[in-house]
């Protein structure tokens, strides 16, 4: 079983009109803020989601272990779907976007008791909100990590935030940015999309590059990477400097 690492940038979290609330079953570890304490619908929503990957995964092991696009399955649980569909053309396999898609099955299914809902994954949020919110960007040692966040406008939500580093967190990457934060209607395609845009930035001089990327990925609306002291932006992106 893996080992609980405290988050500690929750702490951080700021939602006055909202009540915020922490949620984990087994691996998956949630924050959540929302008009009212949910934390029983939540649990559920989770046991949900995790009963059809679990049961697709212990008939597919390949599953959880590719790293490239998996083949389409007309008999699979709709989220095991969602993720085969999202990383389709990503050259990722579908477990790359995991996160992305529990917060959002998470959040939509939240939005039958409250009108707002952010769910915060590892750092892959699903969010929709009647105000505009500003994400922070964690980016490990780089000095510009929380030092930047992202503007994210009530006209966005419902919208997915998530992030892949090569620097940060056990999940594999082939890359060297420190933090690939991409946006998107489905909070499954943008986990997928961060990942695959972190395993092909390996230089600085690769963030040139960033524009021809992001364009080849049909569906998400605004990238931001972070790679040491440089940042670079593609799409429907408004940034604001933090203080701490």
């Amino acid at each position: 079983m893996a080992e609980y690492a405290e988050r500690h940038y929750r702490k951080r979290v700021r939602s006055p009109d909202l009540l915020s609330f922490h949620v984990a079953v087994k691996e998956t570890d949630l924050w959540i803020s929302a008009e009212q304490a949910l934390e029983q619908e939540a649990v559920g929503l989770v046991l949900d989601c995790r009963h059809h990957l679990e049961h697709y995964i212990a008939a597919h092991p390949s599953f959880v272990t590719a790293l490239q696009p998996f083949p389409a399955d007309p008999y699979a649980p709709a989220i095991v779907k969602e993720m085969i569909f999202s990383t389709r053309g990503l050259g990722v396999g579908p477990m790359a976007s995991v996160a992305g898609a529990i917060a959002q099955h998470v959040g939509l299914g939240l939005l039958r008791w409250t009108r707002q809902v952010i769910v915060e994954n590892g750092g892959d949020i699903f969010l929709k909100a009647s105000r505009r919110v500003t994400v922070s960007l964690f980016a490990g040692q780089s000095p510009l990590s929380d030092r930047v966040g992202v503007i994210i406008p009530e006209r966005m939500m419902p919208l997915g935030v998530c992030s892949s580093s090569a620097t940060v967190g056990h999940s594999l990457s082939m890359g060297a940015a420190d933090a690939v934060c991409v946006l998107s209607p489905s909070a499954t395609l943008a986990d997928g999309a961060a990942t695959a845009l972190c395993n092909r930035i390996g230089s600085k001089k690769e963030l040139r590059r960033l524009d021809a990327l992001a364009k080849e990925i049909e569906g998400i609306l605004g990238v931001v990477v972070i790679l040491g002291d440089q940042l670079a932006t593609w799409g429907d992106v408004e940034l604001v400097a933090l203080d701490h």
